[in-house]
């Protein structure tokens, strides 16, 4: 059995998961506890641009896969320009950049596995 935590609309539950199952088999769910920041994961064994990590970071706004990267080292971008295009759930989701920069890193590769609030990118 594993034990996770999952946050929902803001509460947070401690669930035991059964592993080996092939049927589905009731989750065990305390009560809501009191919400938690959630972990930020960096993700592992990213490939690092040449040089120095921008100031400004581009965060995952949820969990979900790397499907695309827009985004170029050294390339100029305008507030709202898609940098890297998550999928989650079957859907893409395009995270941009907050503001006008060129940005600095990409700190992701395509197929990796991200969670929310994760740094996807930088730029200056």
């Amino acid at each position: 059995m594993k034990n996770y935590t999952i946050t929902v609309n803001g509460n947070v539950y401690d669930v035991v998961v059964e592993e080996g199952s092939s049927q589905a088999a009731p989750v065990a769910a305390k009560a809501p506890a009191a919400p938690k920041a959630a972990p930020k994961a960096a993700p592992a064994a990213a490939p690092k641009a040449a040089g120095a990590a921008g100031s400004v970071r581009i965060e995952a706004g949820a969990a979900g896969k790397v499907f695309k990267l827009e985004g170029k080292v050294g390339q100029a971008v305008k507030a709202g320009d898609a940098v890297v295009i998550l999928e989650a759930m079957k859907m893409e989701i395009p995270v941009v950049a907050p503001q006008d920069g060129t940005i600095a890193s990409i700190d992701v590769a395509v197929g990796d596995p991200v969670e929310a609030g994760a740094l996807l990118a930088t730029m200056n």
